[in-house]
C-alpha cells in the first residue's frame, strides 16, 4: 500500500467539529487530512459576530474557525478542498473516494454538519430567491429599505431578526408557539428592538407573486384570522429559519441515523462501525453551537488517537508523521507588513502557483472608480507571487466593469472572469479557477470529464455572487472548472452588490444566482455533478427544440435519428 495517501483518519467536513479533531490528532503526531468540499469553517462562518464562546470576548465565526485551521495546519494537519463522492468503510483500512481521487485511513470522523430546512408551505419552493431567502448575512442587503418577515422561534430566528433590522425597513417575526424557544437574553434582543414586531401562534399560509415575491399570507393560530400583506408595487424578503437537515445522504444506509436523520454516537462519538465517528451539527444532540462542536470534535479525536494506534500495531503500516511547521502563533514572532493579501495568504498561495503548468494573463478591465483601482492591486499583487501570472490592462471597452478576464499564455479567452473583486468568499474560486485553467487543476473522475466534454453546444453562465456568501463558492467553481475544460462554455462571476442592474433585470433576492444564456434563472449552490445535470438538461432540450424546428422546415427523418 502507498503510505502517500495512507492516513491515520480522515475528517469529512471543515467546520468547528472537523477543525478542532484535525488540531488534536495532528499535535499527537498522527496523519489527518480534513476533506471539505465548500469551505472551511462550516455554517459559522456566516456569523458575523460572537460573543459567547469561552475565553475570546468577541470575534466573527470566519475569524474564530481561521485561527482553528492555522492551529491545525502549524501541527501538520493537511486539508483538501473536494466532495466526497463514496465510502467503502469496512475492513481495516477505509477508503474515502472524492473528485480529487481516493484516500486510505484508519479511521473516519464524520463532520460534516447540516444545511437549512425548508418548512414546505405553498410558494416557498417557487420563490426561493425570489424573495424567500434562507441565510441573512448572505441576502440580506438585497432588502435594504423593505419590509422583511422572518419566520421561526429558535435561536437563529431570534439573532437573525436583529442583524436583519441593520438593512430591513422593519423585521416581523412569526412564530408558530407562545415564544421564542431559545436563551432569554438572545431572544429578549429581538423583542425589544424597535424595528422588529414578534406575532406568536402564527404560521404562514402562503406566498404567492409572479416573477418575485409580491403576498404573503399568515394566519393566527388561536383565532383563526388571516393576514395578507402586500406591499403595492413593490417586494419584499421572507427569511425562513427553521431548523437544519443533517448533510447524511452518502452516509446514511451506513451507520445508525434517528428518524431525522442525525447520526447516533455513544459518550465518545462512536457510530455503530468500527472506527467510523461523528462529531458536531450532524449528531443527535439537544444543544447545536460552536462550543459544544468543538467538545465533539475533542472527544472524537482522543478516541481516534487510541484507535489508530491500534490499528497501526495490529497492521503493521504506518501513514507519514505530519511535518509540525513554524507558524506566527507558535512562534511568537512579530507580525509581518502586510498589503492587500495577508501573509499567510500569500504563502500559501506561493505553494499552489509553483503547481500551475502554464502561465496565465489577467486581463483588466477598469473605469475611475475605487472598485477598480481595489482590483488593480490586488491582481497585481498576486502576479508579484509568481512570473507565471502576467497583468495587462485592456483598452477595449466591456459591460460591467471593474472585471478581469482570464487569458491563456497565447492570449486566448479562458471562458472564466469575474466582474468586481474577487475577495471574501469567492477569493479561493478565484483562484482555483487559475489552477484548473493553468493545469494540472483539480482532479476528476473519467465519467465527470467525459461529460464535460461532451457538452457542445455555446453556454453562457453568469453567476451572481455576495462575496459573504458561503454557499456561492461551490457552484462558481464547479462552473468554472467546466469551462476551464470545454472551449463552448464560459463562466462569469459577478459580485452583485456592485451591478443593481443585473439585479433588477433578472429579479435576484439571493444568491448564489445562476443564470444560463441569458434566460433560465436558477438558485442555489450546486456540485459539478448537479450542475452538469442542469447543462446537459439545457442543451437536450434545445436539441429537442432545434429538430422540431428542422421538421416544420422540411429536413428529413433520418436526420434526426444521427
Amino acid at each position: 500500500m502507498e503510505m502517500e495517501q495512507l492516513y491515520d483518519v480522515i475528517v469529512i467536513g471543515g467546520g468547528p467539529a472537523g477543525l478542532t479533531a484535525a488540531l488534536y490528532l495532528a499535535r499527537a503526531r498522527y496523519r489527518v487530512l480534513v476533506v471539505e468540499k465548500e469551505h472551511f469553517g462550516g455554517q459559522i462562518t456566516i456569523t458575523n459576530e460572537i460573543v459567547n464562546y469561552p475565553g475570546v470576548a468577541k470575534t466573527s465565526g470566519r475569524e474564530l474557525t481561521d485561527t482553528m485551521r492555522q492551529q491545525a495546519e502549524g501541527f501538520g494537519a493537511e486539508f483538501l478542498l473536494a466532495e466526497v463522492t463514496a465510502f467503502e468503510l469496512d475492513g481495516d483500512v477505509k477508503t474515502v473516494k472524492t473528485g480529487r481521487g481516493e484516500y486510505r485511513c484508519f479511521g473516519v470522523l464524520l463532520a460534516t454538519g447540516a444545511h437549512p430546512r425548508m418548512i414546505g408551505f405553498p410558494g416557498e419552493a417557487e420563490f426561493r430567491g425570489r424573495g424567500i431567502a434562507y441565510c441573512a448575512t448572505c441576502d440580506g442587503e438585497f432588502f435594504t429599505g423593505k419590509e422583511v418577515f422572518v419566520i421561526g422561534g429558535g435561536f437563529a430566528a431570534a439573532e437573525e431578526s436583529v442583524f436583519l433590522t441593520r438593512y430591513a425597513k422593519h423585521v416581523t417575526v412569526l412564530i408558530r408557539g407562545e415564544d421564542f424557544s431559545c436563551a432569554e437574553a438572545v431572544s429578549r434582543a429581538a423583542k425589544e428592538h424597535p424595528k422588529i414586531t414578534v406575532l406568536s401562534h402564527t404560521a404562514v399560509v402562503e406566498a404567492t407573486g409572479d416573477t418575485a415575491l409580491r403576498s404573503l399570507r399568515y394566519r393566527d393560530l388561536k383565532t383563526g384570522e388571516e393576514t395578507v400583506f402586500a406591499p403595492h408595487g413593490d417586494t419584499f424578503g421572507v427569511f425562513v429559519f427553521a431548523g437544519y437537515e443533517p448533510e447524511t445522504a452518502l452516509i446514511r444506509d451506513k451507520v445508525e441515523t434517528d428518524p431525522r436523520g442525525y447520526i447516533v454516537t455513544d459518550s465518545s462519538q462512536r457510530t455503530n462501525l468500527e472506527g467510523v465517528y461523528a462529531a458536531g451539527d450532524v449528531c443527535v444532540k439537544e444543544l447545536r453551537q460552536v462550543v459544544t462542536a468543538v467538545g465533539d470534535g475533542a472527544k472524537a479525536a482522543t478516541a481516534l488517537e487510541k484507535y489508530a494506534a491500534a490499528m497501526q500495531e495490529k497492521t503493521g503500516l504506518r501513514p507519514q508523521k505530519p511535518e509540525i511547521k513554524e507558524t506566527k502563533a507558535a512562534s511568537g514572532g512579530e507580525a509581518q507588513p502586510e498589503g492587500v493579501l495577508p501573509q499567510q495568504v500569500m504563502q500559501q498561495l506561493e505553494a499552489v502557483f509553483e503547481r500551475m503548468q502554464e502561465p496565465l494573463i489577467l486581463e483588466l478591465y477598469l473605469d475611475e472608480k475605487a472598485i477598480s483601482t481595489e482590483l488593480r492591486s490586488y491582481m497585481e499583487e498576486l502576479a508579484q507571487l509568481t512570473p507565471k501570472l502576467t497583468v495587462r490592462k485592456s483598452t477595449d471597452g466591456a459591460e460591467h466593469v471593474p472585471l478581469v478576464r482570464v487569458l491563456r499564455s497565447d492570449g486566448s479567452d479562458s471562458g472564466l472572469a469575474f466582474h468586481g473583486v474577487p475577495g471574501g468568499h469567492e477569493f479561493t474560486s478565484f483562484i482555483m479557477g487559475l489552477y484548473n485553467v493553468a493545469g494540472p487543476g483539480q482532479a476528476l473522475d473519467g465519467e465527470t470529464m467525459g461529460r464535460i466534454k461532451a457538452l457542445d453546444a455555446p453556454t453562457d453562465m453568469q453567476i451572481f455572487v455576495s462575496l459573504s456568501c458561503t454557499m456561492c463558492p461551490e457552484l462558481v467553481i464547479a462552473a468554472q472548472h467546466i469551462a476551464a475544460l470545454n472551449p463552448n462554455v464560459r463562466a462569469e462571476a459577478y459580485d452583485l452588490n456592485h451591478f443593481p442592474a443585473l439585479k433588477e433585470t433578472y429579479n435576484v433576492m439571493s444568491v448564489p444566482c445562476l443564470v444560463l444564456n441569458g434566460e433560465k434563472v436558477l438558485f442555489g449552490k450546486k456540485s459539478i455533478s448537479q450542475l452538469l445535470d442542469t447543462l446537459e438538461q439545457q442543451e437536450q432540450k434545445s436539441r429537442y427544440t432545434g429538430s422540431a424546428r428542422g421538421m416544420m422546415d422540411g429536413s428529413s427523418i433520418y436526420q434526426l435519428l444521427e
